[in-house]
């Protein structure tokens, strides 16, 4: 499995497959063609049925501002490799072909170029959770000291930089007001959510916090500002939210926190290794499944539990997300996408709660549900693995055709 470094990315909304990765893959092959005039990018299959609605256009014209360019379209054509295809081609001033690049946005703005071989390098040695959990067996160690094993200890600065960053995407969401970008009409909530839950008892107040750091993050994440994949942009809400709530009920140090990020990390680096965190692939239980069970680890090893604990707390938060489709309304990262941080961010502390009151017994394991998940992804019609061609897209279409 890869570092943590490239499954928390640093970088603009919304989303990390249509605005990180194309973004990153068109500054990419500008630089290789500094001799070109003009370029054309083509995008494919999902990312072009979610492109507009995504910003893929926009971030696109970022990179290529000062030159001739054409974007073409071709959201009912698949490239083999996966459903988030795209085309760069280079041409000189006689409109002669420098080079045609066959490039892949693969889920958490990762990329894979087709014929090349990933350069970067496996640093865990162990790429499942039964490997892991026998590891700890013999050596005591938890999640976050394998992460330290693995990555060493200048993992630290770099979580320091996550946290902060996710921090600092919360207390922005809390501060805006407003009506998010897009022609929705949603409006920001998290400022309200936040104010109003200090008016009830302990268990909604809990509730009503979770919701607006939740809240927060992904509507920041909508607005185009600056967040944390984790795994993705879509899902970036939930893991910020639950570290914040927990940091401040359960007091704990930045130290504590960095550790569970650790912890989350290995989590989602285990989902993305063996099944996919793409929602382009797999629909959203790839995402905001994922985020729900890194958060539901990190809570639970916030809350002392143990590291069966942990993994069971992991396995509830991505089962019970199984069959979740990926139909954003318009396109946008908005509706469904938001309240699903939200609700999955109360579902991962429930996940905590339930594992530590079990004990941590149960009978179907983390990469077993890893394994079902992309099972289930892959028998999902293409309708529901955000094309938003199904699902509350189509009911949303449809209402406003009636």
């Amino acid at each position: 499995m890869k570092s943590l470094k490239e499954l928390y990315r640093i970088g603009n909304g919304p989303s990390s497959s249509h605005t990180m990765a194309p973004r990153m893959a068109a500054e990419n092959f500008r630089e290789r063609h500094p001799e070109a005039t003009g370029f054309r990018v083509t995008l494919f299959g999902s990312l072009a049925a979610t492109g507009r609605g995504h910003l893929t256009d926009q971030v696109l014209g970022e990179v290529f501002v000062d030159v001739a360019w054409e974007l073409v379209w071709k959201p009912e054509e698949n490239l083999p490799l996966h459903p988030n295809g795209m085309y760069f081609e280079a041409f000189t001033d006689d409109n002669r072909l420098i080079e045609k690049c066959e490039v892949y946005s693969i889920g958490g703005g990762a990329l894979l170029e087709a014929g090349k071989v990933v350069d970067s390098a496996d640093i865990y040695d162990l790429n499942s959770m039964e490997a892991i959990l026998a590891r700890s067996s013999e050596t005591g160690e938890s999640c976050w000291e394998y992460v330290a094993h693995c990555e060493g200890e200048e993992i630290y600065p770099f979580l320091d930089k996550v946290w902060g960053t996710m921090s600092a995407s919360i207390a922005r969401g809390l501060d805006h007001v407003g009506v998010l970008p897009g022609g929705l009409g949603v409006g920001r909530k998290a400022q309200a959510f936040k104010r109003k839950a200090s008016l009830y008892g302990p268990d909604f107040k809990r509730s009503g916090l979770l919701w607006a750091f939740a809240l927060a993050v992904s509507e920041e994440n909508a607005a185009g500002g600056v967040i944390v994949t984790a795994p993705t942009c879509g899902a970036s809400g939930v893991l910020p939210a639950v570290l914040r709530y927990l940091m401040e009920s359960l007091e704990c140090s930045t130290e504590d926190i960095l550790r569970a990020l650790a912890t989350a990390g290995l989590i989602g680096n285990l989902v993305k290794h063996n099944a996919s965190i793409s929602g382009a692939e797999v629909g959203c239980q790839g995402e905001i499944g994922t985020a729900c069970a890194m958060a539901a680890a990190a809570a639970t090893q916030l809350h002392c539990g143990t590291i069966r604990q942990i993994e069971y707390a992991a396995e509830m938060g991505l089962e019970h997300h199984l069959g979740l489709t990926c139909d954003p309304v318009n396109g946008l990262v908005q509706i469904p996408c938001i309240e699903r941080n939200a609700h999955a961010a109360t579902r991962a502390l429930s996940c905590c709660h339930f594992a530590l009151l079990s004990g941590g017994e149960h009978k179907i394991t983390f990469d077993e549900i890893t394994r079902v998940m992309k099972e289930t992804g892959q028998a999902l019609p293409s309708l529901y693995r955000e094309t938003a061609g199904g699902g509350i897209a189509q009911a949303y279409r449809e209402r406003g055709q009636g």
